[in-house]
């Protein structure tokens, strides 16, 4: 990859990498990700924006696009959904349900590898399967 953007590779190989390492990284991509998708829509107020972002970016929202996912995953995305299912944070969500925030954890933990995997048809192919048909 031309590293030209951000000129900080990971330290590892990312199946190396700790799965919550790899799921701080897949947050952030996520999260620009929705951002440049809401902000190619009409509205642009700051408080829309924000709202439409947290009904893709929340922990159920998330835990269910994982859902969505499974069936069309290779068997080594399944090894690092496990993986990030079972990593532990040492917190729990405080409004939320701990099962939604694994299943979240393994799905932030998925982009995060294939994005230091350089799988960027992949990576962009699951994650428009996020927003295609808008929530």
């Amino acid at each position: 990859m031309d590293w030209s953007l951000f000129s900080f590779p990971p330290s590892k190989e990312a199946k190396h990498l700790n799965p919550l390492v790899l799921a701080y990284i897949g947050d952030a991509i996520y999260e620009v990700f929705i951002r440049q998708y809401l902000i190619s829509m009409t509205n642009h107020r700051p408080h829309h924006l924000h709202k439409q972002a947290t009904q893709y970016v929340s922990a159920k929202a998330q835990a269910k696009a994982l859902t969505d996912w499974m069936p069309l995953l290779t068997a080594e995305e399944v090894d690092i959904v496990k993986r990030g299912r079972n990593a532990k944070s040492g917190s729990a969500p405080k409004n939320g349900d701990i099962l939604d925030y694994r299943h979240s954890t393994a799905f932030e933990c998925l982009i995060g590898y294939l994005y230091y995997k350089e799988q960027f048809e992949r990576l962009n192919d699951l994650m428009m399967m996020t927003v295609v048909g808008g929530k």
